[in-house]
């Protein structure tokens, strides 16, 4: 297998610039794993990184879907895929950064992913059917095609109740026994998993609060406004953090401090979730540090750990 390495962690952890020094050091070239980086004209919400961040270290997938369009864990899987041979073919190492879990382990397993519903049309119907019989009717149609996700799922969550019915409908298999089936096959990719992370979780949340209130400085509100009036903020994209929360402030249903607060708070339950999900993943090698501006230090632990992984 193809060795790889992941830079995660929660946001506003500081993945890009590690990546990008790595890149300079090892000779990498970064691959994002940002469900929202993928996105054309969404730059300051997404903390996608500029030339000059980037410091002459070639990236990929950014800007390869327009705002609004269909984009899936199984699509995304495909296309990275297709940059990390390349990069590979080219004797450059692949550095994959990014905090999406889901892209991440798509990219990884390399296979076996069920295309999305949207792709294959399921997820405009199943919708129409939620909205003309309810979630009862629904729930049921998901005891009798697959009891075991029909016990473990609520019945008001509609969006895991809606991937199973997807799946299902697309694979003739339960969701269940997909996923096991795809954890049996060996990954695509030998991945070393560095994940950033503070001693403090309090200091991550203030480091939150400081990039959103840049991202508001850099002209964030501009950004999504244009997005908003020209019609592009739909699909996936209207859900993204930094994104959403402006669509009351444009229709005079909230101020634009409240609008600031809610993003704040919104992207410090997003990281809260992001390390449950990397807590629980003994791939990880994690690198904590009492204080995110000595990169000197965390620079030293990635190197290690990639030395130790059998690259030099």
């Amino acid at each position: 297998m193809k060795k790889i390495v992941v830079v995660t962690g929660p946001t506003a952890s500081g993945k890009t610039a590690l990546a990008i020094e790595l890149a300079l050091r090892f000779g990498g070239e970064v691959v994002s794993a940002d469900s929202m980086q993928i996105y054309r004209g969404m730059d300051i919400g997404t903390a996608k990184p500029d030339a000059e961040e980037m410091r002459g270290v070639a990236h990929h997938m950014l800007d390869v879907a327009e705002p609004g369009e269909s984009y899936s864990a199984a699509r995304y899987a495909q296309e990275a895929s297709d940059c990390v041979e390349d990069i590979a073919s080219r004797g450059r190492l692949p550095i994959i950064c990014g905090g999406t879990g889901l892209y991440i382990n798509a990219l990884i397993a390399g296979h076996g992913f069920a295309a999305s519903g949207e792709e294959t049309g399921s997820r405009e119907r199943l919708e129409r059917l939620w909205d003309e019989r309810g979630a009862e009717h629904m729930m049921q149609m998901l005891r009798d095609c697959d009891p075991d996700s029909a016990a473990r799922l609520h019945i008001n969550d509609k969006k895991r109740i809606l991937r199973a019915l997807e799946v299902f409908a697309d694979t003739g298999d339960t969701i269940t026994s997909h996923n096991l089936r795809t954890q049996e096959h060996a990954p695509r990719y030998d991945a070393l998993m560095l994940a950033l992370a503070p001693l403090e979780r309090e200091m991550l949340y203030e480091r939150i609060d400081r990039r959103v209130d840049m991202m508001l400085e850099r002209g964030l509100e501009a950004e999504v406004r244009s997005l908003y009036t020209s019609g592009k903020l739909q699909g996936t994209a209207a859900q993204a953090i930094g994104y959403r929360q402006f669509i009351d402030y444009f229709e005079g249903r909230a101020s634009l401090e409240d609008t600031a607060a809610l993003i704040k708070q919104k992207s410090r339950n997003y990281a809260k979730r992001q390390l449950t999900w990397l807590r629980a993943d003994e791939r990880v090698s994690w690198i904590e540090t009492p204080d995110f501006s000595d990169n000197e230090e965390i620079f030293r632990k990635s190197t290690k750990y990639i030395r130790e992984f059998g690259l030099k």
